[in-house]
């Protein structure tokens, strides 16, 4: 146990990097607070606008969403960051980052924004328009508000694989939480690091975890 904890859970070795560590902290949680907001809003919008467009162009934007949830997230990054600037655009890591999370969660997002859109009865539809609302004011101020409350555990859910997904920026050499753990470990020839960033994760997300469990059964619950 005594070398376990040495190894693992060094004391000496925390207090030396724990800086570095609430760096990479800090820089992970920028990421999401700037990726999930944009990744929300722009699944919503597709969502929206899948809901007004023609049969030809719904066929085209499930196409397009199906691509974006299919592209793995680390290789768009790679393209984003790498290959662009061959086209005269040339991204920081940072945006780079948040341009990869924002384009892969918009796919994921939409399609749980259309199917809580689709599963409003017609009739409401047809009440907003026999009262003479305009279709889009109908869509926001009644039709989507209720759209979201049935959609609000899967929002949750992938909410927190966003988060979760933030360490891809070590492959640009963003010094997020994981890549600090990594060359803190480096410096100190000790794996307690990567241990202590476990355990922030942990911390930091279990919360969140808890609560989306919840909703989701709530949301089982409520089907039934």
């Amino acid at each position: 146990m005594e070398l376990f904890l040495l190894n693992f859970a060094d004391v000496d070795s925390f207090m030396l990097i724990y800086p570095l560590l609430l760096q990479g902290l800090q820089l992970t949680l920028l990421l999401s607070i700037v990726s999930l907001p944009l990744a929300l809003l722009s699944g919503l919008s597709v969502a929206v606008l899948y809901s007004f467009a023609g049969a030809r162009t719904r066929r085209l934007m499930v196409m397009i969403i199906d691509l974006l949830r299919a592209f793995p997230v680390l290789v768009l990054l790679v393209l984003i960051y790498y290959s662009l600037p061959f086209f005269g655009l040339t991204l920081e890591s940072f945006a780079a980052v948040v341009v990869a999370l924002v384009i892969n969660n918009t796919g994921y997002f939409s399609e749980i924004f259309r199917a809580g859109l689709e599963s409003i009865p017609k009739g409401q539809h047809e009440a907003i328009a026999a009262l003479g609302f305009h279709r889009f004011r109908g869509m926001i101020y009644i039709i989507l508000p209720q759209a979201v409350r049935k959609v609000v555990a899967p929002l949750a859910s992938n909410s927190l694989e966003l988060v979760k997904t933030t360490s891809i920026a070590s492959l640009v050499a963003l010094p997020e939480l994981l890549r600090s753990a990594r060359v803190a470990q480096e410096q100190t020839y000790n794996p307690t690091p990567l241990t202590a960033a476990a355990v922030i994760f942990f911390i930091m997300l279990w919360p969140f975890s808890h609560w989306v469990s919840r909703l989701e059964r709530k949301a089982i619950i409520g089907r039934g």
